[in-house]
């Protein structure tokens, strides 16, 4: 083995478990070289990544790649003996979590006595059937339905309501969630769990959304129309939140409304647009942006304010 080699990774893959890399013949040595010089990252207990992958991965991409990590270096795609679940599942399901911690979950019908989890895995032995089992990217993965129940028991309110609009919008469905709901009297959580299933809303396409409606309801601002569509010069518009009447619109601010295909400089400016349009046709605008929803007096008087404004004749 050619002591320059560890310098440099091989050409093709970006995923090795300690044996991989001594097997395609670098030591510990190199390993060790190759992780002070930047070039490969640690996962986890013997599982490393290219390090130019990490670098150019977002922080949700990332959190999937800590699962995937796992899997690769325990080998468990093929055992069939757990499940990712919980938060896990969700990211590899890509909902929206907010403010949550990167640990991985397990769904096992039976905690061996004898395995030994990472510090960041959490094992959970519920029972689980085979309708609560899929497959997401090779990894046997707790159903879109068992992710939204599972974390809506563990999530505080806010998170779990977030979790659970999104998940509706991706399709679970409503009637299996409060099936499962009504099977689960006495559980930690449940209280929480059917709170949620009594106020999601998959209209809702962002976590800031969300967060408006739930922050809407709890301050007893009258409840407004989500997604209300309506028409301009500028051609037909969709607005997050309006008082028709009033013709009142409050739209939330965010980066996840904007797709990433897009410059976030052409969707302002096409918003800004479509704006102009609905002004001159009476609309009056109220914008939120993140900081507003931890700001609750300054959120509520806004749009309280803009709805007493009555426009004269």
């Amino acid at each position: 083995m050619p002591q320059n080699r560890s310098l440099e990774l091989p050409p093709t893959g970006n995923l090795w478990r300690t044996e991989q890399l001594l097997d395609l013949g670098y030591g510990s040595r190199a390993i060790r070289s190759l992780l002070d010089s930047g070039t490969l990252i640690r996962l986890r207990h013997g599982c490393y990544l290219r390090a130019s992958l990490w670098n150019a991965q977002s922080p949700a991409v990332r959190s999937r790649q800590l699962i995937y990590a796992h899997a690769h270096g325990t080998r468990t795609t093929s055992t069939g003996s757990f499940l990712y679940s919980h938060t896990s599942a969700a990211r590899l399901h890509r909902l929206y979590l907010w403010d949550v911690d990167g640990a991985i979950h397990l769904l096992q019908k039976v905690r061996p006595s004898n395995e030994r989890h990472g510090k960041d895995v959490r094992c959970h032995t519920r029972p689980f059937a085979e309708q609560d089992i899929t497959v997401v990217n090779g990894l046997r993965t707790t159903s879109l339905e068992r992710t939204t129940a599972d974390c809506a028991m563990m999530l505080h309110y806010r998170q779990a309501l977030i979790l659970t609009d999104h998940a509706l919008r991706l399709g679970a469905d409503p009637a299996v969630l409060q099936t499962m709901a009504d099977a689960l009297d006495g559980r930690r959580g449940i209280r929480t769990f059917r709170r949620v299933l009594a106020t999601a809303d998959p209209r809702s396409e962002s976590p800031g959304e969300t967060l408006t409606r739930e922050l809407i309801l709890r301050l007893r601002i009258r409840r407004p129309e989500p997604q209300l569509e309506v028409s301009s010069r500028a051609g037909r518009h969709r607005l997050d939140f309006a008082w028709k009447e009033e013709k009142v619109a409050l739209e939330f601010d965010g980066k996840t409304k904007y797709f990433d295909y897009r410059s976030t400089a052409e969707v302002l400016f096409e918003e800004r647009r479509r704006e102009k349009a609905l002004v001159e046709e009476g609309w009056r605008f109220v914008r939120i942006e993140w900081k507003h929803l931890f700001r609750e007096q300054e959120f509520k008087s806004r749009p309280l304010r803009a709805l007493a404004d009555r426009p004269g004749p």
